[in-house]
């Protein structure tokens, strides 16, 4: 029998003992421990690897297209990596995969997708949050000799939303839990609601982006003509497109990447909207997403996201005019490249055989596609050397780049002093470019033979444009040539991948570091910070 004052009154109260209902903690402890290290470095590091791994067998597993051919396990490894870290960067042909390979190379872009990770991140720090609350609801205060509830109300105290109980109906309004304070409860439906945001953002994406490609090519006797003849069906091409668009990896199930739909317009503005909304524009189109969300249902929840996004914890739900600044430095930069296009490559080589609807279309798709898809409307190796420069600095460049003004004299956040080693090691890194500089002189060292007996397809300017596009995770590349040979007794096939398929084994491998390097870029965004070049 327990004692409660209530209001004033002694209630005597016989309480039945209540068992702890927890999951088992060891797992619980361990999710808490991966949801506090999500977006850590090594965590998403050992994802990356672990998946690439997995993909590598997978396709090692599956029968090859032709038994003719079948790539070194080096080459195998290069493209699971370059799928997973939505790179692109090819050593094999394309229509050298068999179905089953375009299926799972489907699955690594779909699992290293910007949007897909950070949506998994998303759902582990909503349980965190969850343990939180957990952790919150055992802190009642209990007898533990007997297992027996002590509740002490004060008298006649107001009541308020920040001490509020709930109630258990099958207890007989017993109270269970302190719930959590308003503000707190609102965040945590704004978590849930945030990630259900994600998910079908993604969900509809795939969904409609493969559905409006599948009709347009089963519309279009041209396009359905050209997967005719490689063998594809339409409802794998357009699964296969819709994902590797959307995660900005710019793998395409044929050898020519898109010149072969060079004269399919139509095709490219269904392209076009998935590259943005996948990655450089998804800030922009989320909080739009979430804003329309916010007017049609009215829910608080929407509106907490909105006004707190800073609060939300998730790094893609960005403020009102930070969204506007990105938007319109994503416009300035395919506007830049757009105009410069049209203006020096009008009449070249690359734009031969083209109407002018079809160039424009072309110059706009390959000006999107530089940050950071890596789908090619155009054979880069004809293009002036003054655009491959251009798009050299745009693969550079990473995808939430924006100009934002300072405003109210707002500087930079500073490196926190109370941590001191992660202050030390911020010092002793480098920055981007001199990692990229590094690299470079790296592979120049592996390729120095053929440097010196083949200068016109290996020179600095090419491994240039090759690393910094590993580095992007862009994917563009400008191929090999056996014309531009200048020793040619030798037997020589000209190959329709990347130019890292003609490096040695050590070059292949230093690229597969830069690409994994360039996909978790992020964590070194104020390297280089501790140099003073005044």
């Amino acid at each position: 029998m327990k004692k409660l004052s209530l209001f004033g009154n002694k209630v005597e109260l016989s309480l039945p003992s209540i068992p702890r209902h927890s999951c088992h903690p060891v797992a619980s402890s361990l999710l808490r421990n991966l949801a506090r290290r999500a977006n850590s470095f090594w965590t998403q590091l050992t994802y990356f690897v672990l998946v690439s791994a997995v993909g590598y067998w997978a396709l090692k597993l599956c029968e090859p297209k032709s038994s003719s051919y079948k790539p070194c396990d080096l080459d195998i490894f290069f493209t699971s990596v370059s799928a997973n870290t939505v790179s692109s960067m090819s050593t094999v042909e394309m229509e050298a995969f068999s179905n089953s390979q375009l299926v799972i190379i489907t699955l690594l872009m779909l699992f290293g997708g910007e949007v897909f990770t950070s949506m998994l991140g998303l759902y582990l720090s909503r349980s965190e949050f969850a343990g939180h609350d957990h952790r919150e609801a055992n802190s009642v205060t209990s007898d533990h000799s007997d297992n027996n509830i002590k509740l002490e109300l004060p008298p006649l105290h107001p009541v308020t939303e920040a001490n509020t109980f709930k109630f258990d109906p099958e207890m007989k309004g017993m109270p269970l839990k302190p719930a959590p304070s308003g503000e707190g409860l609102l965040k945590h439906r704004a978590t849930k609601y945030l990630s259900y945001v994600v998910l079908g953002y993604h969900f509809i994406v795939h969904a409609g982006g493969s559905t409006l490609l599948s009709a347009y090519i089963s519309l279009v006797p041209s396009a359905r003509k050209v997967l005719r003849h490689r063998g594809l069906t339409v409802q794998m091409f357009s699964v296969f497109m819709t994902v590797s668009t959307f995660a900005n990896c710019g793998f395409v199930p044929t050898n020519e990447n898109m010149l072969a739909f060079k004269h399919n317009p139509g095709l490219l503005w269904l392209l076009l909207p998935q590259v943005l909304l996948g990655n450089t524009l998804y800030p922009p189109c989320l909080r739009a997403a979430i804003w329309l969300l916010e007017r049609v249902t009215g829910r608080a929840e929407f509106d907490y996201m909105l006004r707190n996004s800073g609060a939300m914890g998730y790094a893609y739900l960005l403020p009102g005019f930070h969204c506007l600044c990105l938007a319109a430095t994503v416009g300035k930069f395919v506007l830049v490249q757009f105009v410069a296009l049209c203006c020096m490559e009008w009449d070249s080589p690359a734009m031969e055989d083209l109407s002018p609807y079809e160039k424009l279309v072309g110059a706009l798709f390959e000006a999107v596609n530089t940050r950071h898809a890596g789908e090619s409307v155009f054979d880069l190796s004809i293009i002036s050397p003054a655009i491959l420069v251009l798009f050299v600095l745009m693969m550079y460049l990473p995808p939430h780049t924006s100009f934002l003004p300072v405003r109210n004299g707002e500087t930079a956040p500073k490196i926190r002093r109370d941590e001191p080693r992660r202050h030390l090691l911020t010092c002793l890194m480098f920055s981007q470019l001199s990692y990229l500089v590094i690299f470079i002189i790296l592979i120049c060292l592996t390729e120095r033979e053929n440097l010196k007996n083949d200068p016109l397809n290996f020179n600095v300017l090419n491994i240039t444009i090759e690393t910094i596009s590993a580095y992007g995770n862009v994917g563009f590349s400008v191929g090999y040539s056996c014309k531009r040979r200048l020793n040619r007794d030798s037997p020589c096939r000209d190959a329709e991948y990347g130019f890292v398929g003609r490096w040695s084994n050590r070059g292949k491998f230093i690229l597969i570091i830069v690409m994994f390097f360039g996909r978790l870029k992020k964590f070194n965004m104020r390297g280089g910070a501790a140099w003073s070049l005044s």
